[in-house]
């Protein structure tokens, strides 16, 4: 009977220990340390009462605080959370063969009946003014005339997205498959049966008791957002593995009608992915590269006009696409600034705080001043943004009060790469890293910013040094070549 489960690489499923040391851990354990608490507490007081009515000298008195202490300290390690370890990521580097310069884009686009002159031109000024360069990825489905969109080739897409970046990462990382206790993969558009998840357990023939997660419908925040979700699993699952796996499937995400609104996508969204490998296990400290520090998630769908703002729907012929409204921008900003007011009051130093206390007060009352922006680069060295478009890049900047070479790392994985959706800021951590950049100790921000809408944060910290990535992933045959200087 083992023979056969090694062979067919299935792990017999023990109902005792895993869930029994999991059950005391996350349930029995902080309710008994709970406990012991009040009784130590009380027993304090009691002790305290007793030796006040014998009057002991004030020596024995002082002993009690100390004993209190002393408890409280072992609390809290005992209470404290493990860390949580940023192993390793890949990043899927395209085949050149998938390449769509804007001259082939347009003329195929021409050769389509569906799109008429006038779509044409507007998709030729989008595509000029959006910040990509000549590089940017299709899928093969979409070179074809007309694309093919149908199942099939969505699932041929999902093969060669994901199953690249899945080999990197296990070979980099010396991990394999049997290893992973967590799954969880993000595409917003794509959500077949069985599962994406599904997919990629039965190529890897990973272990029945597997926790998966398939995460749909979250547009380009969603990265962010599973790291956020694999944090929360990290935290009760202990001495484990988690893979996150972040990309967009383009095949079902073309539209083939005349709304400019909607033509908006066909131009920006291109070819990418993203694995990561995220552990909580304390032999991760020594191989790791990034410490997890702080998630933060914030949303505004309660509003009908920000929820409006990027919707997937059927135009007046019946043709399905997502719809980009004009206060996309407006909407963006609002959520934005929600999650970095509460970003902002976890992170920064106590003098940023100040001023930024000073300056609303100062609002209330003198309706000209305006309120100070925090300076993020007292304690973040790097910054990841939404790749949504330069223009995009460039506000967030400006509102962020940050210089050129901070939004560097957006802007070239716009250029490079295109927008790449939720996994556009593993790209740009691994241009940073390419450039050799990020240096132990170091902080870095991600900032992710989807439909919904919803502005989703991940702050890690570099425990390491990073050397000799510019010889491989994603920048290695162009690292040398960035950063360029594009026409605003």
């Amino acid at each position: 009977m083992e023979a056969i489960l090694k062979q067919n690489h299935v792990l017999p499923f023990n109902p005792t220990t895993p869930d029994q040391f999991t059950l005391f851990s996350n349930h029995f354990l902080p309710k008994l340390i709970n406990f012991l608490s009040a009784c130590i507490f009380f027993i304090a007081a009691s002790a305290e009462v007793f030796l006040l009515l014998q009057n002991w000298e004030l020596m024995f008195h002082f002993l009690i605080p100390c004993f209190l202490l002393l408890c409280f300290l072992v609390k809290y390690f005992l209470s404290r959370p493990s860390p949580i370890y940023l192993v390793d990521f890949s990043c899927l580097k395209p085949p050149s063969y998938c390449r769509v310069p804007f001259a082939a884009f347009l003329e195929n686009a021409s050769m389509f009946e569906i799109f008429d002159s006038e779509s044409i031109a507007f998709m030729a000024k989008v595509l000029h003014s959006s910040g990509q360069g000549e590089e940017t990825c299709l899928p093969p489905s979409l070179h074809y005339i007309p694309p093919k969109t149908h199942q099939t080739e969505s699932i041929k897409e999902v093969q060669m997205v994901l199953f690249p970046i899945m080999d990197d990462l296990l070979a980099k990382t010396n991990v394999s498959p049997l290893d992973i206790d967590i799954l969880i993969l993000n595409c917003s558009g794509f959500c077949p049966s069985p599962s994406l998840t599904s997919i990629v357990t039965n190529k890897y023939s990973m272990r029945s008791d597997i926790k998966s997660y398939n995460v749909s419908g979250m547009g380009c925040s969603a990265s962010a957002l599973c790291i956020d979700l694999a944090q929360n699993l990290l935290r009760v699952h202990k001495n484990t593995n988690a893979i996150v796996l972040s990309t967009e499937i383009l095949s079902t995400g073309w539209y083939s009608g005349n709304e400019k609104s909607k033509l908006l996508i066909n131009c920006l969204f291109r070819m990418g992915s993203a694995a990561i490998l995220l552990s909580n296990k304390k032999e991760a400290k020594k191989y790791a590269k990034y410490r997890l520090v702080r998630t933060l998630r914030t949303q505004r769908a309660f509003d009908d006009q920000a929820y409006f703002s990027a919707v997937r729907e059927e135009d007046s012929k019946g043709k399905i696409g997502v719809t980009l409204k004009r206060d996309l921008l407006q909407v963006a900003g609002e959520t934005l600034r929600a999650n970095i007011s509460v970003l902002g009051y976890e992170i920064f130093p106590l003098s940023e705080k100040f001023w930024y206390g000073v300056s609303v007060i100062k609002k209330r009352f003198i309706k000209s001043e305006g309120i100070y922006v925090p300076n993020f680069k007292t304690v973040v060295q790097h910054f990841c943004l939404p790749c949504s478009g330069r223009a995009v890049i460039r506000e967030v900047g400006k509102g962020l009060k940050l210089l050129d070479r901070d939004i560097e790392p957006a802007l070239m994985t716009l250029h490079r790469f295109g927008n790449q959706s939720s996994s556009s800021v593993w790209y740009e951590l691994a241009y940073l890293e390419a450039k050799e950049r990020v240096h132990k100790g170091d902080m870095v921000w991600q900032l992710g910013m989807g439909s919904g809408p919803k502005c989703n944060s991940v702050v890690l910290k570099c425990i390491r040094p990073i050397v000799g990535e510019y010889q491989k992933g994603p920048w290695a045959d162009c690292i040398h070549q960035y950063p360029v200087f594009t026409v605003n």
